[in-house]
C-alpha cells in the first residue's frame, strides 16, 4: 500500500509543472496554424460521385478530371459547333466549381481573331452543359472552397 502511495504522490508532483506554464495567447496559436496551411493547394479536390470510391488523393482528382471532361464531351457532341467552327478541334473550357457546389464555364481563346465566335461558342456551352450530376466542391481544411481550372474540351472525335 505505501508503495501505491508513493506512486500517486510522485505522479500527482510532477504533474503539478504541467499546469503551472503560460498558456500559449490564442491569436499567436491562430497565426502559427495560418502560416502552416498551403494556401496554394487544397486538401480535397473536387469530387463527383462515381469518383467517390476512390481513396487515393492522386486517383480521385485524375478521375474527376477524366470524368468531367468526358461529360462536357458528350454534351457538347450533339451540338454543332465542330460543323459551325471547323478550325476548332479543341475549346479550353474554365470550369469554376463554387463552395456551394454550382458550376460555371466559360470557353477560353489564346487568339483574339475569335473573340465573336467566343460568344456564340459561350452561349452554346450555357445551353448544352446542364443537369450535371452532384459535384462535392473542393475543401481547404474541411472547408468548402471556389476552385477554378482550364478542361481541354476534344470537338472532333473521329
Amino acid at each position: 500500500m505505501k508503495k501505491t502511495a508513493t506512486l500517486f504522490t510522485l505522479i500527482l508532483f510532477n504533474s503539478c509543472q504541467w499546469f503551472g506554464g503560460e498558456v500559449p495567447d490564442k491569436q499567436e496559436l491562430v497565426d502559427k496554424r495560418l502560416e502552416e496551411i498551403n494556401w496554394a493547394e487544397v486538401t480535397s479536390y473536387p469530387s463527383i460521385v462515381e469518383c467517390d470510391i476512390m481513396t487515393d488523393k492522386q486517383q480521385r482528382k485524375d478521375c474527376f478530371f477524366e470524368t468531367m471532361a468526358r461529360l462536357v464531351q458528350e454534351k457538347l457532341d450533339a451540338d454543332t459547333i465542330a460543323v459551325l467552327y471547323p478550325q476548332l478541334d479543341t475549346i479550353n473550357v474554365e470550369v469554376t466549381i463554387f463552395a456551394d457546389s454550382h458550376l460555371e464555364f466559360k470557353p477560353q481563346f489564346e487568339n483574339d481573331s475569335l473573340s465573336t465566335t467566343s460568344v456564340a461558342i459561350d452561349s452554346i456551352l450555357k445551353n448544352r452543359l446542364v443537369d450535371f450530376p452532384s459535384i462535392e466542391p473542393a475543401q481547404k481544411e474541411g472547408i468548402p472552397v471556389t476552385t477554378q481550372f482550364i478542361l481541354p474540351v476534344i470537338l472532333n472525335v473521329e
